[in-house]
Order: structure tokens, then sequence, then C-alpha cells
């Protein structure tokens, strides 16, 4: 564009264009890689699922109860709900309702070889998909016509060093967004996560149940604590669904917000990590 700007005369495209090779039309992948170190987000979260002790056996096993909650969500007509069909379409496509923890073993590492833990099937799928959340003051709901589901009682964004801690956002924010509000994970009745890799979710629930983590690192008075799992993602997440980049959060949003009223909840929270090294996390509570 820069470089256009400065030609007068259409003559003057010709010394242009001639410097253009194959490389330069070819058309640009998309990039997953982290902007701020040049590496690729698999390597940081191997790193990060190693220095929390997470196996390859625990990554595998997260990997194959969300594509089999995500199966039984859509039996069970839920998912649908939250679904607009495409081409004839009304499910995820990425959905494998017959993975298991022995099919995921016999996969290759895909980022750290040949000693990695993060395979293709314990790390969350690139994606084409949309989603809206319909967001607005209540007084403004209620004049338009609208009846509100949620109200968003809190949120918060922090960030730290995107070299060695790039995907621990999430216990970042759960811990100071839980200790900002004096809430317990008993209070919590649906826990909605990103699953950006297997191995980067369980660290992050390894880290809530750390003291360290949450005197040294949060900075908070006491840890979250383990989480009951029976609350978290019971209809699968980005392992199984896909995760489409800019829609994640949107999707999680409505699915906490759904939740609640499938479950007769009272609170929700939802929690993403970003690049950058950033995390947020939000608290939902039912109308």
């Amino acid at each position: 564009m820069l470089a256009s700007r400065k030609v007068r005369q259409p003559s003057g495209y010709l010394p242009l264009l001639q410097k253009l090779g194959l490389k330069d039309l070819a058309p640009e992948a998309p990039a997953i890689a982290e902007f701020s170190s040049g590496e690729v987000m698999g390597h940081s979260s191997d790193r990060l699922a190693a220095t929390f002790g997470v196996s390859r056996a625990e990554q595998d096993e997260f990997a194959a109860r969300s594509h089999r909650l995500a199966a039984a969500g859509h039996a069970s007509g839920k998912l649908k709900e939250e679904i607009v069909a495409v081409d004839g379409e009304t499910m995820d496509l990425g959905v494998r309702a017959d993975s298991s923890v022995e099919k995921l073993s016999k996969l290759k590492p895909a980022f750290i070889k040949p000693h990695g833990t993060h395979t293709a099937a314990n790390s969350s799928y690139l994606t084409d998909g949309a989603a809206v959340t319909l967001i607005m003051s209540e007084e403004k709901a209620l004049a338009e016509g609208f009846k509100p589901k949620a109200y968003i009682k809190d949120y918060i964004f922090v960030s730290q060093d995107p070299k060695d801690e790039l995907l621990l956002g999430p216990a970042y924010a759960i811990s100071k967004l839980m200790h900002r509000n004096g809430l317990k994970a008993s209070d919590i009745d649906c826990f909605e996560l990103h699953e950006a890799f297997a191995g980067q979710v369980l660290a992050n629930l390894a880290a809530l149940d750390s003291d360290s983590f949450a005197k040294d690192k949060a900075r908070v008075p006491s840890k979250v604590g383990r989480l009951d799992m029976d609350k978290v993602n019971p209809y699968g997440g980005s392992l199984s669904i896909g995760h489409p980049f800019g829609a994640t959060g949107s999707r999680i949003v409505n699915t906490a917000a759904n939740r609640l009223h499938w479950e007769d909840g009272k609170l929700a929270l939802l929690a993403a990590c970003a690049a950058g090294g950033q995390g947020h996390a939000m608290l939902l509570e039912r109308v």
C-alpha cells in the first residue's frame, strides 16, 4: 500500500511487479504462533503441562472426555439449541463420539518431538465458525421486549509472562475474580473453560489447587481449590467442538448462560487464555 502511493504513473507499477516472487502471490496461511515470542502455542502448552506434572495419559483422557460429552450433548438436543444449521449440518463436525484413550495414545507428539505430550488429538483444532451473544443493559433489553438469560456480575482481564506462562491466564483470572467476589469453588454451579489444549486446561486446574500459586503468583489469600469436574464443560469444549478464532469466547458465554437454566444454577464462571499471555474470566448470574 505504501509503495503504491509512491507511484505517480501507471508505468511506475512495472518495476514493483518485477520484484514480486511466487511466495508473494501465495495466500497467507493462518498463523498460530505467539506474536510476542514467535513460538507455536503447542510448544508453550507442552512445557506448561510438564511444569505442573500433567501426564500424556491424563491429557488423552481429558480429550476423550471432551468428545464423549460433546457427542452426548448433541444427542440430548442441548447443543442443538445453540446451533444454527448451515447447509443442513446441525452438529459440530469435529466431534468424535468413538474417541478413546486407547486410540488417542497411539498418536505421536505434534510439537515437542519425540518426547512431548501434546498431540493433534489432545489439542484444539482450527475450524470455521461464528457465534453471536446479545449483550445490553437490563433497561434496554426489557424495553425492546427481550427476556435476559443472565447478568454479567463481574469480569477481569489479566496478563503474565508470555514466554513461560502464555496459557496460564485462566488460573490467574479465576483466582483474582473469585477472591474479589468472596466466592469459593463450591459457590459456582457451572464452569466453562476454553480447551485450547488438554494439557493447558489441566495445568490451570492444578494451579488453582496450589497454595504456592495462590500466594506467590496470583497473590490472593488462598487457593481456589479442586474444581468439581461434573461442573466443568459437561457438554464438551474446544477440543471436540472446535476453536474458531474470535468465536470461542462468545460460544462459551452462551453455553454458560444456557447451562444456568438447563441445570437450575445461580452462578456460572467462564475463563479463557489468549495470545500475549492474557487471561480472562467472567462471572454470570442467572436472571
